[in-house]
Order: C-alpha cells, then sequence, then structure tokens
C-alpha cells in the first residue's frame, strides 16, 4: 500500500486470486467506490481513493496477515492551522502527522498570520565536546 504526495489515490498491491480481487475490495470499502486496476507499471496495481487508506490497510492486513505501508510526506510542506483542525487520516506535511488533527495536543500553538501555526515550545540540545589531549 502506497500513498504518495500529489496524488489523488491510493496505490495497493496484492496477491492475484482470479479475478476477485476486485469483489474482495468492493465488498471491504462498499459498492459506491471505483477501484481501478492500472496495468501501465509493472506490477500492475489498484488504485483506491484516499479517504480509504484506514479502511483498505486494515482489511489487507486481515485478509494476508500483514501489508507494507509506504506513506509519503513533504519535507517542505509546513503544518499550519489545517493540519492542527483537520479531520481524517490524510496528512502529507513534514510533521508526518504527528500534530494531525490536533493529535500533538501538548504542543504550544501560536498563530502567526492568518493560518501559520508556530510551536513556542523551548528545545534543548545536548553536546558532550571533549578535548583532543
Amino acid at each position: 500500500m502506497r500513498r504518495n504526495v500529489g496524488e489523488q489515490r491510493l496505490w495497493a498491491w496484492m496477491p492475484y486470486q482470479e479475478g476477485s480481487n476486485r469483489r474482495w475490495i468492493l465488498e471491504e470499502l462498499g459498492e459506491r467506490i471505483r477501484p481501478e486496476w492500472n496495468n501501465e507499471m509493472t506490477p500492475g496495481r489498484w488504485e483506491i481513493a484516499r479517504p480509504h487508506l484506514r479502511t483498505i490497510v486494515s482489511a489487507l492486513a486481515e485478509r494476508f496477515g500483514e501489508v507494507d505501508v509506504y506513506l509519503q510526506f513533504s519535507a517542505t510542506e509546513r503544518c499550519d492551522t489545517r493540519c492542527r483542525d483537520a479531520a481524517g487520516d490524510d496528512c502529507t506535511c513534514s510533521c508526518m502527522g504527528e500534530n494531525h488533527g490536533g493529535a500533538a495536543y501538548w504542543r504550544n500553538w501560536m498563530l502567526v498570520g492568518e493560518t501559520t501555526l508556530v510551536d513556542v515550545a523551548r528545545k534543548e540540545r545536548h553536546l558532550l565536546v571533549r578535548s583532543r589531549s
């Protein structure tokens, strides 16, 4: 399972089971979704709407025992009020989901401008410097 930054759909790979994978996806996610088989890439992959991430990952793990999940995040996309106030699982910013939906409730956010948030907590780095002699 892969969620890439900038892609509108999740990419899913699973063992071929004689045409039953589409039926299984529809059973798990509902008849109204439109999974697409993309065989332009090798190996081929299923493409599924992003909001189904949590459900499809849980279903794949249940069906196959485990699932590898790769989530891309943008190193240049900063957290802001949209991340803090978000609902759902779709976070792609540099916090890697840590602050998504207010998850980092312990942070002391300060609003700077209309949407920019700054964490005003103090951070400390400890260095041990030794002489060469």
